[in-house]
């Protein structure tokens, strides 16, 4: 059984008829009873979403290590690989995202994509159902492998950037997430509570308990130069929105 991440998607409910006005002061409101000293609480009238923020997380210096010592979601830590958390397929939302996700393929040049050949030979799904990418010599038909000409890393986050482009625009929306956590409750009266948080080991299922490292989980990958919410600051804004996120990083820097 292959270790995948469950995709989270922007919203898990759909839009809900005649949501009732939550309670506010001016725009937004600031919660903090029963939800922890570490919980940010905004509500965002407008969508009917009361959001829920780690401030521990997204104040804390997280950064990805990739390829700059990351011990990799295997059973043993193995550096050396570089394949950090792409060692498995890339889980797809839906059919449209597996659309867009095949249509940039296509127009990877082979000097930014090492199995280019194995893309145009077996295609880039792991099956028919076209729901993951496919896994070719223990990772992701996209992970460039270290020493690879045209740059070692996500074919498609390459790319973008050749194209002057926003990695997120390209990339599976589960692989830019990371390690962001989005968990979606019904709230009352239709509304929804939308709760961001780090990801977990128990968030990859059943294989997080073998897997060598997590790298939310000790001290490691918490050296980076700025907070989470200035260096996933993108990421943030496209999963709740641009208010709900000026509003959120107004407060985490005032």
């Amino acid at each position: 059984m292959s270790t995948r991440a469950p995709l989270q998607p922007s919203r898990r409910f759909g839009p809900a008829p005649a949501r009732p006005v939550l309670p506010r002061l001016g725009a937004w409101e600031r919660a903090w009873g029963g939800h922890g000293a570490g919980t940010e609480e905004i509500h965002d009238a407008a969508a009917g979403t009361t959001w829920r923020f780690d401030r521990d997380f997204l104040g804390s210096r997280w950064t990805c290590l990739w390829g700059r010592g990351c011990l990799g979601i295997g059973t043993e830590p193995a550096p050396e690989l570089g394949l950090g958390c792409c060692s498995v397929g890339a889980e797809l939302g839906d059919v449209d995202e597996a659309r867009m996700i095949a249509a940039l393929a296509a127009t990877l040049r082979p000097d930014l994509f090492e199995h280019r050949p194995e893309a145009t030979e077996g295609g880039i799904f792991s099956d028919e159902t076209r729901t993951s990418t496919r896994v070719v010599d223990g990772a992701c038909i996209f992970l460039n492998r270290p020493g690879f000409g045209g740059g070692a890393g996500c074919a498609l986050h390459l790319a973008a950037i050749d194209a002057g482009e926003p990695p997120l625009d390209w990339k599976p929306s589960v692989c830019w997430q990371l390690p962001i956590k989005v968990d979606w409750e019904e709230g009352e009266s239709g509304t929804e509570v939308a709760t961001v948080r780090r990801w977990s080991r128990q968030d990859w299922g059943p294989e997080g308990r073998t897997m060598a490292w997590c790298c939310t989980e000790g001290q490691l990958a918490y050296v980076g130069d700025r907070p989470v919410i200035e260096s996933l600051g993108a990421e943030l804004e496209e999963l709740v929105g641009t208010e709900v996120f000026v509003e959120l990083r107004r407060r985490m820097t005032r």
